[in-house]
């Protein structure tokens, strides 16, 4: 194919640690990371200590990725039901709600059905219900978002939920979903190999279930990092290894590699990298703004020049295919060559 173009990707589930963990990532480190790998516009998670569940620390977020990010940022706001009472006010500010409604890292699990309930009556605003629900949680959230007229965006899906997934779009519900490069290119197989740098929610499927997520890109409609990085201290720790794997860096080699392999039309992963997501989460329109991939390079996926401050990967010695070669973000050359040519000109993104 050699050199390609395409628009700046999007990514809109991101966790940039900051504030909280800064030892993991933060805002410039983590952005660094996501222009490297191609993405123009990320949208972070709210799982940060403290957490995104008010107007004062949404507020601080914003005040801290100021002049700060390579990439524009926009934030996703969590759900409690003590941050009910903030949602119409944060509406114009923020793209998702994400409700935590399986066992996560962070203090944001909602397991109370009254709780439940109630926040999806509250979001009146016209962005997406993110659920972090697995297995059969996924129909309670359903139902609600059934209940209350409300859009749903199924994260990081796993096999056992795509008949529920099918089943909803074919009764009109507005439902979205996700896919993680960890799923496609990783399964129980290499867990012995990576060990806890193979620990992320949801786990590692069988082989059999990572091919059933190739045989359902059509019925998916974006790929998203779920970038979660953490040291190799913290994920060697045995007492408690922690759950979560950066990504923003490889998904392009790795989807361009499947394209080569005929699993993935570049039509239709630009789609699930850039046009969906943009479009199912209203991210603002980045005028002059693309990206240009050098796809004649075949390597191994490694860990060296890696921008993410966590500096491994779960992918290592994965073939990958393609280069970012440069990136212009509206209209002034920022990347070329894996080097950074410019201050950070990424901007925080509102409605």
């Amino acid at each position: 194919m050699g050199y390609i173009q395409l628009p700046g990707l999007a990514d809109v589930h991101v966790h940039l640690r900051e504030p909280g963990a800064l030892q993991k990532e933060d805002f410039t480190t983590g952005t660094k990371a996501a222009i490297a790998g191609g993405y123009t516009q990320i949208l972070d998670m709210p799982n940060n200590n403290p957490p995104t569940i008010n107007r004062k620390n949404l507020e601080d977020k914003k005040r801290l990725a100021k002049d700060r990010i390579y990439c524009d940022l926009g934030f996703n706001f969590g759900a409690t039901a003590d941050s009910i009472v903030f949602f119409n006010k944060v509406s114009a500010k923020t793209f998702g709600l994400k409700v935590y409604m399986s066992k996560t890292t962070g203090p944001l699990l909602v397991n109370d059905n009254e709780e439940r309930d109630l926040i999806f009556k509250s979001w009146e605003n016209p962005s997406p219900i993110m659920v972090h629900a697995l297995d059969e949680t996924l129909q309670e959230a359903i139902n609600l978002a059934k209940k209350y007229k409300r859009r749903i965006h199924v994260c990081h899906i796993t096999t056992n939920q795509i008949s529920m997934l099918k089943r909803a779009k074919n009764q009109g519900l507005e439902i979205s979903s996700e896919v993680c490069p960890h799923h496609l290119f990783l399964n129980t197989n290499d867990i012995k190999t990576l060990g806890p740098f193979g620990m992320m929610k949801p786990p590692l499927m069988s082989k059999k279930d990572q091919e059933e997520l190739w045989n359902h890109l059509d019925v998916i409609d974006m790929i998203s990092t779920d970038h979660a990085p953490h040291t190799i201290s913290e994920k060697e720790d045995k007492t408690s290894p922690k759950y979560g794997v950066p990504g923003l860096e490889t998904t392009v080699p790795l989807m361009l590699s499947a394209v080569s392999k005929k699993l993935i039309t570049l039509k239709r992963l630009t789609e699930m990298l850039s046009t969906s997501p943009k479009k199912i989460f209203g991210l603002p329109e980045q005028k002059n703004t693309h990206i240009v991939i050098d796809t004649s390079k075949k390597y191994k996926i490694g860990s060296k020049k890696l921008f993410t401050k966590c500096n491994w990967t779960p992918f290592k010695e994965l073939m990958g295919q393609g280069n970012i070669h440069q990136v212009f973000l509206r209209g002034e050359k920022i990347f070329e060559g894996g080097k950074f040519l410019t201050k950070p000109k990424g901007i925080v993104m509102g409605r």
